[in-house]
C-alpha cells in the first residue's frame, strides 16, 4: 500500500518562506508521478503541483506559479515543496499524493501551514 509522510509545515508570515517534505514508501516511487494538493479551511481541495519520475517536468497552478518549486530525490524516495513568498491564501493542510492531478492518490495524514502577519 502506497505510504506518504508530510513533514515541515508550520507557521509563517507573508513573504516568508517554508519547506515541505513528502517520505514515500512501499510502492515504486522513482518511476511515480507524485503531487501536491492543499485544503484550505472551508474549501475544497486543490492542485498545486505536479513532477514526473525523472524530476525534469515539473508543473504548477497558476495561484503558485513561480512562487513554489516541486523536486524529488528519487535516491531517498523523498518529494520536496518550496514555498516561497508565503501569502494568507496559501494557509492550507498540504497532502503528497502518488500520481498525477487532483485525483492522485494520497496516503499521508499532510502537513498545516499557517501564513500570517
Amino acid at each position: 500500500d502506497v505510504k506518504l509522510v508530510e513533514s515541515g509545515g508550520g507557521s509563517a508570515q507573508p513573504g516568508g518562506s517554508l519547506r515541505l517534505s513528502c517520505a514515500a514508501s512501499d510502492f515504486r516511487f522513482n518511476t511515480s508521478h507524485m503531487t501536491w494538493v492543499r485544503q484550505a479551511p472551508g474549501k475544497g481541495l486543490e492542485w498545486v503541483a505536479s513532477i514526473n519520475g525523472g524530476g525534469d517536468m515539473p508543473v504548477y497552478a497558476d495561484s503558485v506559479k513561480g512562487r513554489f518549486t516541486i523536486s524529488r530525490d528519487n535516491t531517498k524516495n523523498i518529494l520536496y515543496l518550496q514555498l516561497n513568498s508565503l501569502k494568507t491564501e496559501d494557509t492550507a493542510r498540504y497532502y503528497c499524493a502518488a500520481g498525477f492531478g487532483i485525483s492522485a492518490h494520497r496516503g499521508g495524514q499532510g502537513t498545516e501551514v499557517t501564513v500570517s502577519s
